[in-house]
């Protein structure tokens, strides 16, 4: 995962938005436009979704590292396991009840507590993820069928703007560098 270690930060958060919002179009295209219907097809665009999740995930590992190197690890295992959980699904080898949402929601969760921490973006970010995972959280409890709309279109909400976020303004540089720097040198 330390592959990307050289990349200054400028064209890796570019970089994460690009993908996040590939992932975001490639989702919502399963869905929209191919549909469960079209069995094969509808695998196969999710596929690459998930691909592309994935991508995301190791982006966003390297680029809150310097935040918290555990959290950050926790958080990218967190949304390994979701990703893993949903391709098993696809390939009908999931156990049984297992919703990917259990590890989505803690990674959301982790996530928003490293934007809310790490200075080099707006903190209703983080707050906004973070009650984004929660939401995640919540839809796996009985609770869901009362809030079932309202936290797919928060969640949905709250990770499309982090996207847009990343993509249109990316992160603070100068303080990405320095916290970088700063955890450098504790090492």
């Amino acid at each position: 995962m330390d592959g990307m270690k050289a990349m200054p930060p400028r064209p890796r958060d570019r970089m994460t938005g690009v993908v996040y919002l590939l992932y975001f179009l490639t989702a919502i295209s399963a869905e929209l436009f191919v549909g469960s219907g079209r069995h094969d097809a509808y695998q196969a665009v999710n596929l690459i979704a998930y691909g592309l999740y994935i991508v995301v995930t190791l982006l966003f590992y390297n680029l809150f590292k310097p935040v918290n190197r555990i959290l950050t690890f926790l958080a990218a295992l967190f949304s390994l396991f979701g990703c893993a959980i949903g391709l098993l699904g696809f390939l009908a080898l999931a156990p049984h009840q297992l919703s990917p949402l259990l590890f989505f929601g803690p990674y959301c969760l982790l996530l928003g507590y490293l934007i809310f921490t790490s200075t080099f973006l707006p903190r209703i970010l983080g707050v906004l993820l973070a009650l984004a995972g929660l939401g995640w959280v919540v839809f796996l409890s009985p609770l869901e069928t009362h809030l079932s709309t309202f936290l797919k279109v928060f969640g949905f909400l709250s990770e499309l703007l982090l996207c847009l976020w990343l993509t249109a303004k990316g992160v603070n540089v100068q303080r990405w560098n320095h916290l970088a720097r700063s955890t450098e040198q504790h090492h």
